[in-house]
C-alpha cells in the first residue's frame, strides 16, 4: 500500500472511531456517567491524534 493511501485510510479510521466514541459518550450521559466519561476521554485522545495527522498532512502537501 502506498504511504499516502495508507495515511488517508488511517485518517478515515480515526474519524470513524472518534464519531463512534462521541456517540457512545452521548448515549451514556444520563445512564452511566463513568462510561460516558471514559468514552469522552478516549474520544479526546483520538481527536488529538487526528490533529497531529492534520498537521502532518499540511507538511505532506507543501
Amino acid at each position: 500500500m502506498y504511504p499516502k493511501k495508507q495515511f488517508y485510510s488511517f485518517k478515515k479510521q480515526l474519524k470513524e472511531r472518534y464519531l463512534k466514541l462521541v456517540e457512545k459518550s452521548n448515549n451514556y450521559r444520563f445512564e452511566d456517567e463513568v462510561k460516558s466519561d471514559i468514552a469522552a476521554f478516549k474520544a479526546m485522545k483520538v481527536l488529538e491524534k487526528m490533529n497531529r495527522l492534520s498537521y502532518l498532512e499540511r507538511k505532506l502537501t507543501v
